[in-house]
């Protein structure tokens, strides 16, 4: 057992050769870290420590991890609000000393190359079988294949054509995760030998589950890609960027046009996020146009 730091959601307990953490489960808990439970993460997979002034008396130790270690960060990709990242651990201002105390001692372990890329994930991904509630269909994950279920009320006729899909982790060098707190929130799977002609739009990609108001949370479909996320790279050599990470986009397609009723769907989507306060008007206004743009 090494020291304890405990904060607001999380406890950070400081082994020889790592840091776990582990997050609370009160109802103020963002729900990711309640189904994160607990982390470890090992010295070589952070490049850097910080402290520094939080927002109402407060201070925040920040624990950066290095690029490409950590399969939940590669696949949300810098599009978590700052209150739901697992690295940062937030204090009383009155523990600012301990916590620099901390700080110190940990960045001592660190060596020179823990800002590089590395080259396999050091902070274990979540573990399957994992399943969540897109707004076109049900997402499931058992550790070897992804397996997408179309709803009626939801899936568009490209999806309903194509039927039910089910893609073994060795045909995948990839995934794509667009938070559903962003308009047009989707999963997409990156195959290794990518169609032809692939679907620009995620909702008409087989490929693909869209998110929507109360489907696809973060806290279930974050962990989701990142399990799956972790598989492909452990079953093959992934596509990598010129950055040395993950590839999570793929060329798209050029633009077809659009079934009439998936355009109508999509703006009525569009519409309850902007009921629900989650897009401006101008924002409203811009896309309604780009959809009916592609009729």
């Amino acid at each position: 057992m090494g020291d304890v730091l405990a904060g607001f959601h999380a406890a950070w307990e400081f082994e020889s050769d790592s840091v776990l953490i582990r997050f609370e489960r009160g109802i103020r808990t963002p729900k990711l870290f309640q189904a994160l439970g607990e982390r470890r993460i090992p010295h070589e997979a952070i490049a850097a420590v910080t402290l520094s002034p939080g927002k109402r008396g407060t201070v925040v130790l920040h624990a950066v991890p290095r690029p490409g270690a950590d399969p939940l960060m590669e696949a949300a990709a810098g599009q978590l609000k700052e209150g739901c990242d697992p690295y940062r651990l937030v204090l009383p201002a009155e523990r600012e000393t301990l916590a620099e105390y901390y700080a110190d001692e940990l960045r001592a372990q660190l060596t020179s190359a823990d800002g590089e890329p590395t080259d396999r994930y050091l902070v274990a991904a979540p573990e399957a079988p994992l399943q969540f509630k897109a707004y076109d269909g049900k997402a499931s994950f058992d550790g070897k294949l992804v397996s997408f279920r179309w709803f009626w009320t939801g899936a568009s006729s490209a999806k309903w054509k194509a039927g039910d899909q089910s893609f073994p982790i060795t045909d995948l060098c990839g995934i794509e995760w667009r938070s559903p707190e962003i308009f047009e929130g989707h999963l997409r799977l990156l195959p290794r030998e990518a169609p032809v002609a692939r679907p620009g739009q995620a909702d008409q990609d087989p490929a693909a589950v869209v998110f929507g108001l109360g489907y696809g949370p973060v806290h279930e479909s974050l962990p989701f890609a990142a399990s799956v996320l972790a598989a492909v790279r452990a079953s093959g050599p992934a596509l990598l960027t010129p950055e040395g990470g993950v590839a999570t986009s793929t060329a798209t397609a050029p633009a077809v046009r659009r079934d009439p009723a998936d355009v109508a769907e999509c703006i009525r989507h569009l519409g309850e996020l902007h009921q629900a306060g989650l897009i401006t008007d101008e924002e409203f206004t811009a896309k309604k146009a780009e959809l009916l743009a592609e009729l």
